[in-house]
């Protein structure tokens, strides 16, 4: 494999005595092994963060606990693409929480959770039986990812609830280590896709219930330290194709991805990296269709927009631009043995974000 897709395989820690990455690149679960006390960067500047976004045909719902330095964004959303598309999100933010959240070292294992008189929300890591999972559990050991929220006031003066597990048997996912050009700055981040939904969103009066069937899950982890000013572009998605989980995750912008990128399809259980992918957005506005296209010919997709959650804030010091856009996807994938898939319609997301914070 050339260095543009350098899979890390030897465990062992994340960062140097310097605070510098020690190997950067791709794998397929968390060989490299973060701790916040080795980062030599002010704690103001690191980042941390879970993102779970669960997604049905006719609606999604995401959850967001982080903590992003000088500034706490715990945030929920709740998507409808039937009838008129629609959305709504709602956010607590905190000033310097700066690590007093505690989030997890690890992904595998463990509980992150934000409460305030407000909002209640958890994401539990859980063996198959519901039991809590043990700091030592390996990749190989099947989980399930517990979801629930109470959310007060919402929307309307109503409140949301939610409850929802994501199955994870023992499969791949993707992993990145990429450093930035500038000193002790580096992102370190895992998704995992393709995780089968069930549980519910209850909102007004109206239960959407997930079907682990048809429906999916996706676990966004991220730790490190950001650059101040950066664009970046985001793309996800599952489906069921004959009984078999398949599901993708491409982007680009997220710092100096020489090692490797982050892209990648995955099948059954096992990941097929891929290099480069280029978002074809339209000049004419990011509802009208758009196209993505790989260096190495294994990802092209046409991408029809359903709705857009934009989102510009400008706060001076902290200004973000995002437009995160949901729709159906459809073309082809080629799984590492040149194998072809076809996919038609499946719901996902494509995103252009500009943050400065």
């Amino acid at each position: 494999m050339t260095l543009r897709n350098h899979e890390v395989i030897k465990p062992g820690l994340l960062l140097d005595e310097y605070g510098e990455l020690r190997e950067p690149g791709w794998s397929r679960n968390l060989v490299q092994r973060y701790r916040r006390s080795m980062i030599k960067a002010p704690k103001f500047r690191i980042k941390e963060w879970d993102y779970y976004i669960v997604v049905n045909k006719d609606f999604a719902a995401a959850f967001t606990i982080s903590d992003d330095g000088y500034i706490g964004l715990q945030s929920v959303s709740l998507l409808r693409f039937d009838g008129i598309p629609r959305e709504h999100t709602e956010t607590v933010l905190n000033a310097f929480p700066m690590g007093k959240l505690k989030l997890p070292e690890d992904s595998s294992s463990g509980v992150t959770a934000y409460k305030d008189k407000r909002l209640d929300m958890s994401f539990t890591v859980e063996s198959p039986d519901g039991n809590k999972v043990g700091p030592d559990a390996g990749p190989g050991v099947a989980r399930r990812r517990h979801i629930r929220c109470r959310f007060e006031r919402f929307f309307n003066d109503k409140a949301l609830t939610a409850d929802i597990v994501l199955e994870q048997p023992p499969m791949d996912s993707m992993v990145i280590a990429t450093p930035w050009d500038k000193k002790h700055a580096f992102y370190y981040n895992q998704k995992i896709n393709c995780m089968r939904a069930s549980g519910y969103v209850e909102f007004d009066g109206e239960r959407l219930e997930f079907n682990p069937a048809t429906d999916f899950g996706t676990l966004d982890w991220g730790r490190g330290v950001w650059t101040y000013d950066n664009t970046w572009f985001w793309g996800s998605g599952n489906c069921d194709l004959d009984g078999k989980a398949f599901g993708f995750n491409i982007g680009y912008g997220f710092g100096n991805t020489s090692a490797a990128s982050e892209n990648i399809i995955f099948y059954d259980g096992k990941a097929h990296k891929l290099d480069d992918i280029e978002f074809i957005i339209p000049e004419t506005g990011y509802m009208d269709p758009w196209r993505f296209t790989s260096s190495d010919g294994r990802f092209e997709m046409e991408f029809v927009p359903v709705l857009d959650r934009a989102a510009n804030l400008d706060f001076k010091v902290i200004v973000s631009d995002q437009h995160q856009v949901f729709g159906r996807m459809s073309g082809t994938a080629v799984l590492d043995d040149g194998t072809r898939l076809d996919i038609k319609d499946v719901v996902c997301f494509a995103e252009k974000v500009h943050n400065r914070y």
